[in-house]
């Protein structure tokens, strides 16, 4: 008999670690060896725990989960990444594809796919929500610059230009620019719009 696959959990809502760690339990080919709430736990669970598959969620504390998978990619090859996430967003898919994650589905898929899903990436296959896979094609990669998307982050918490430009050391007028370029690039008709457009296709994860 084989060993069962370690399995990593990597999401910050307790009750979402909980009930996947139960799902996956169930399966007598799958051993959830090491569970984490913060992105930036991921890289050293991995290790300690020598998990052959991290699930990680897209949003979490520390760092997000396309960065994590990027850095399990790097640091060790030997734990496959599989992005599990509510936001299943074509500019996800892409980034999460291009960070080295072997899989990507979201967390509504039914028990017995997820399960095959870690196996399969276990296997050295990769798994993409097929759905989700055509609408990534469709969508494109992101038009917009980093500093596009670095002035559209900011937005987000800085709601002014002035804020923004002390956020990012930047000119006022330099912000201006790139909040017209964002806002013309998104077809918005203002930031606000723009920055809905962006985090509706996955464009601000991982920058």
């Amino acid at each position: 008999m084989t060993d069962p696959i370690r399995v990593l959990l990597a999401d910050d809502q307790a009750l979402v670690r909980g009930a996947l760690a139960s799902l996956l339990s169930l399966e007598r080919d799958i051993d959830v060896v090491a569970q984490v709430a913060r992105g930036d736990e991921v890289l050293e669970a991995a290790r300690t725990s020598q998990a052959a598959v991290a699930l990680l969620d897209v949003e979490m504390p520390g760092t997000d989960g396309l960065t994590a998978a990027a850095t399990l990619a790097r640091e060790l090859p030997a734990c496959r990444s599989l992005i599990v996430t509510t936001f299943g967003r074509p500019g996800y898919l892409r980034r999460a594809l291009e960070a080295g994650a072997a899989g990507f589905v979201v967390k509504d898929t039914p028990a017995e796919q997820l399960a095959d899903a870690v196996r399969r990436v276990a296997g050295g296959f990769r798994v993409v929500d097929p759905v989700l896979a055509a609408e990534s094609l469709a969508a494109g990669p992101s038009p917009l610059t980093p500093r596009e998307t670095d002035v559209l982050v900011a937005f987000r918490t800085a709601s002014t230009v002035a804020g923004i430009a002390a956020v990012l050391h930047l000119s006022e007028g330099t912000v201006r620019n790139h909040l017209s370029a964002a806002i013309g690039k998104t077809a918005a008709r203002n930031a606000t719009e723009a920055l809905r457009v962006a985090a509706d296709n996955g464009w601000l994860i991982g920058t």
